[in-house]
C-alpha cells in the first residue's frame, strides 16, 4: 500500500472516530504533496475538518498541492479571515495559478484584501498572457550587486532566505536591475570571503523573456540541467525565477494536451474528468462530425464500385482490412513525427527528409505486408484478388507513412498545433484514399 494511501486510511479512520488530536499527530511527519492526496481522498466535509487540523505554516504547503476543485471548495468553507491567511503566504505564481481557476467576482475580492506587496506580485503575474513564461514565474528570488564580498554576500542570503522561494542561484543586477551575472551558492560557499560576486560571477547568463513560451522555458531547463531560470522584461531587467518545479507541472500539462490532441479531444489542461459531460460532448462532437462527413466519402466510393463488388464478391471482404492498416501505418508516421517536433530532434532533418524516409518505411512495411497477405489469401481466394490485395496494402502503406509524416509539418507551417493532427483524422483520410487506390488497383488487374 502508498504511503498516501495508508495515511487517507487512518486519517479517515480517526475523524470517523472524532479522534482529532490522534488525526493531528498522524499529519506531523507526513510530507505535504502526501497530505494533499489523503485530503483529496476525503469526502468534502472531511476536507475541511483535515486541513484545519494542520498549523498555518503547513497549511499554506499543503493548499498549494491541492487539485484546483479542492482548494476551491475549501475556499467556500472556510471563514474570510481563513482564506487571506492561507492566500495572502502562497507562492505568487501558486496564487495566480489559483486565481485563474476561480470566478472573476471571488479573485476581485481576494485581490482587494492581500498585502500590497502580495497585490502587486500576483496582478504581475495575472497581467502576462497565459501559457508565458511571465505568467509561471515567480517574483520571489534573491538580487544582489557585484561590489559585495562573499561575506556580505552571506550574510545578506540569510536576511531574505524566508521571503524568496530559491536560494541556491544568486541573480547579479545593476543600478537599472538589468540583469548582469548569476552566482551559484556551491560557487559561493568555496570561494574566498573577501572575493566580490563581480569576480565569481558568470556573466553569460542564460535566461527568457516574459512573452517566451513555457515550453520553450521546459527545453531550456531540461538542455542545462537547471534548478531555476531567470526572466527578464524587454528591458532586460529581472523581474522573476522559473523554478524547476513549475517546469514539470508544465511538462505533464503540455503532455495530456498532446494526448488529448491525439485522440481528436478538445479538453482544457488535465481537467477532463472534471467538466460537466455536457461540455465534454460538445467538444468532442465537432471532431466526430468532421470524421463522419469525411467517412461519407468513404461510403460514396465503395457505392460507385458496386458493378466491380457484384462481380467479385471477395473484394469487399478486404475493405476492412486494409482501411485498418491504412490508419494504423499513418497512424505511428503520425506519432513519431509530431513527438520529435515537440522536442526538436527532426529540426536538422527538415520535413523533405522525414518524409521521405517515412516513405521508404512505408514500402519496406507494406511491401513484406503485402507479400505476406498475397502468399496467405491466395490459400482460400482467386490468386487475382489475393494479388490485388497485396498491391494495395504496399500502395496504401506508402501513401499512409507519407501522409502521417506531412500533414504535421504542414499544420505546423500554418501556425498550428501539430497534434491537431491526431490519429482519427490520419486514419479517416487514409481510408478515403485506400479505398480508392484499392479498387482502381483491382479494376486494372481484373480487368474490368
Amino acid at each position: 500500500m502508498k504511503v498516501n494511501e495508508l495515511v487517507h486510511d487512518q486519517l479517515e479512520l480517526l475523524l470517523h472516530q472524532g479522534n482529532l488530536e490522534g488525526a493531528k499527530t498522524l499529519l506531523i511527519p507526513v510530507q505535504p504533496a502526501d497530505i494533499a492526496d489523503a485530503i483529496e481522498a476525503l469526502d468534502e466535509p472531511m476536507q475541511a475538518i483535515a486541513f484545519r487540523l494542520l498549523s498555518k505554516t503547513e497549511a499554506i504547503e499543503v493548499y498549494e498541492h491541492l487539485e484546483t476543485p479542492v482548494q476551491q471548495a475549501l475556499i467556500q468553507k472556510f471563514k474570510r479571515q481563513e482564506v487571506l491567511d492561507i492566500v495572502d503566504r502562497m507562492s505568487p505564481d501558486d496564487r495566480a495559478k489559483l486565481f485563474d481557476e476561480l470566478p472573476a467576482k471571488v479573485v476581485r475580492r481576494l485581490l482587494s484584501q492581500l498585502s500590497p506587496k502580495e497585490r502587486e506580485a500576483t496582478a504581475l503575474l495575472l497581467g502576462y498572457e497565459e501559457h508565458t513564461a511571465g505568467r509561471i514565474m515567480t517574483p520571489e528570488y534573491i538580487s544582489l550587486k557585484e561590489h559585495l564580498t562573499v561575506t556580505q554576500t552571506l550574510d545578506r542570503i540569510r536576511s531574505l532566505a524566508n521571503a524568496s522561494e530559491i536560494i541556491y542561484y544568486l541573480y547579479v543586477t545593476d543600478t537599472s536591475r538589468q540583469l548582469t551575472g548569476i552566482v551559484s551558492l556551491r560557487d559561493l560557499v568555496v570561494s574566498s570571503p573577501d572575493k566580490t560576486l563581480g569576480e565569481i560571477m558568470t556573466r553569460d547568463v542564460v535566461h527568457v523573456r516574459t512573452g517566451t513560451d513555457r515550453e520553450e522555458v521546459a527545453r531550456l531547463i531540461q538542455r542545462y540541467d537547471f534548478l531555476a531560470l531567470p526572466v527578464v522584461d524587454r528591458e532586460f531587467r529581472l523581474v522573476g525565477v522559473i523554478t524547476v518545479d513549475d517546469v514539470i507541472d508544465v511538462l505533464e500539462a503540455e503532455a495530456t494536451e498532446d494526448i488529448y490532441a491525439l485522440g481528436g479531444v478538445q479538453s482544457d489542461g488535465d481537467k477532463y474528468f472534471q467538466t460537466s459531460l455536457l461540455v465534454v460532448a460538445r467538444k468532442r462532437v465537432l471532431w466526430l462530425l468532421i470524421l463522419l462527413g469525411t467517412n461519407t466519402i468513404t461510403s460514396t466510393i465503395i457505392r460507385s464500385q458496386s458493378s466491380l463488388l457484384q462481380e467479385v464478391v471477395a473484394l469487399a471482404a478486404f475493405i476492412p482490412l486494409l482501411t485498418g492498416t491504412g490508419g494504423n501505418v499513418g497512424a505511428q508516421s503520425s506519432t513519431v513525427v509530431i513527438r520529435g517536433l515537440n522536442t526538436e530532434e527532426l529540426n536538422d532533418l527538415g520535413a523533405v527528409q522525414v518524409v521521405f524516409r517515412e516513405g521508404l518505411a512505408g514500402l519496406m512495411l507494406g511491401g513484406f505486408l503485402g507479400l505476406m497477405a498475397t502468399i496467405y489469401f491466395s490459400l482460400t481466394e482467386d490468386f487475382v484478388v489475393a494479388l490485388s490485395v497485396g498491391i494495395s496494402l504496399v500502395a496504401i502503406s506508402v501513401l499512409a507513412s507519407i501522409a502521417g509524416s506531412s500533414l504535421p509539418f504542414l499544420f505546423r507551417s500554418l501556425g498550428l498545433d501539430p497534434a491537431l493532427m491526431s490519429a482519427p483524422f490520419i486514419t479517416t483520410a487514409v481510408d478515403v484514399l485506400g479505398v480508392l487506390i484499392y479498387f482502381n488497383i483491382a479494376r486494372a488487374i481484373l480487368g474490368f
